[in-house]
């Protein structure tokens, strides 16, 4: 697609495949976007109304639409306000004009405050700007849909008693058990890391962790899955221990597999400057196979994950606090099943975008 056909688009600063896989049972859309993650599947893109375009582009292409319904990403998201506030003020301009008004929605999970960080020289005029534009943003939205309580509580710190949205609510950000088949129980203790090989995502502290584990769990097998920065050390571990399994850049159908098998999903997700972990769609896709999580309390999830059985640990724990929570959580044995009980019938993105978009303009 060239333009924007549909009379309800998307407007995103990044697509991955969780994005595309949404599409296909979300109403149709068009979906603007300004680049692909690094786990973008262009097979799930085929037949999807995708747009490629930069913050011009996209508000020129909005403008010239009859688009009524948008999804922006949230105000708090500092890498697309830009782009996001530049189209908002086109369709504001559009309607003061005679166009048709279109009705704003957005869906928050940030859970730290991109404001509180120190700011000096030239980087003070910019985080003004950013608050500005944010603002103007969180006035601009009809709509809100929370992902977490921690997102709620972090816009209530940022905006206090600003204009904002009329219409707000929260919806937790959890999956839906997945549809695709169960391969039955794990023949051994398997123990999967999904995600970005990264220090941001605690790769390290799993890593250091893992000699404690063979020691107290011999039959147990780590899976890891994904690609970054810290694939050198992934591959050298693979290598080096016959009970460690690497795959780089899995296929969609391969992640489901390994879930499927899988008894603990570990995410020990690190603080790291400009960077918070908002929810963590592995600790997601785990849960959605039955698996129980072992996280940090970084993620916006913490609160729900500590009350339905799952192991929250301090960011800076060490290398045997997170062994020994892992080695718990598969002493614990805890059925798929129960794992499963626990969530929503409907997934909660999807719920989301059921409430953002209820009522048409």
């Amino acid at each position: 697609m060239t333009g924007v056909a549909a009379e309800r688009a998307r407007l995103y600063q990044t697509v991955r495949s969780a994005h595309l896989e949404r599409a296909r049972v979300l109403a149709p859309a068009t979906i603007l976007y300004r680049a692909t993650r690094y786990d973008f599947d262009r097979a799930l893109a085929r037949d999807l109304d995708l747009v490629p375009a930069g913050p011009v582009r996209a508000a020129w292409l909005l403008a010239r639409s009859q688009v009524r319904q948008l999804e922006v990403n949230e105000p708090l998201m500092l890498a697309s306000l830009r782009r996001t506030a530049l189209a908002l003020a086109v369709l504001r301009l559009r309607h003061r004009f005679g166009g048709p008004r279109t009705q704003c929605v957005s869906y928050a999970i940030e859970n730290a405050n991109p404001f509180a960080r120190p700011a000096h020289g030239r980087a003070r005029l910019t985080r003004l700007q950013d608050r500005l534009l944010a603002r103007f943003v969180w006035a601009s939205l009809d709509r809100v849909a929370f992902g977490t309580e921690a997102a709620q509580h972090t816009y209530a710190s940022v905006f206090g008693t600003a204009a904002g949205p009329a219409q707000r609510t929260h919806i937790p950000a959890l999956p839906a058990a997945c549809s695709c088949a169960d391969d039955g129980s794990p023949s051994a203790p398997q123990i999967v890391f999904l995600g970005a090989l990264a220090a941001r995502k605690g790769f390290p502290q799993l890593l250091d962790a893992w000699p404690y584990l063979k020691v107290w769990r011999p039959d147990a097998r780590l899976v890891i899955l994904g690609s970054g920065p810290l694939e050198g050390r992934a591959r050298a571990l693979a290598d080096a221990d016959a009970a460690v399994e690497l795959h780089i850049d899995p296929s969609r159908a391969g992640i489901h597999a390994h879930l499927r098998r899988t008894s603990v999903l570990v995410l020990p997700s690190q603080p790291a400057p400009g960077w918070r972990e908002q929810v963590g769609l592995p600790i997601c896709e785990g849960l959605a196979h039955g698996s129980t999580i072992v996280t940090s309390g970084e993620t916006g999830l913490a609160g729900w994950l500590e009350a339905h059985g799952h192991a929250v640990l301090r960011a800076s724990a060490g290398p045997q606090e997170w062994a020994t929570a892992v080695d718990g959580a598969l002493r614990a044995d805890r059925s798929k099943f129960a794992v499963l009980q626990d969530l929503p019938p409907i997934d909660g993105r999807l719920a989301a975008d059921d409430w953002l978009f209820g009522d048409a303009p």
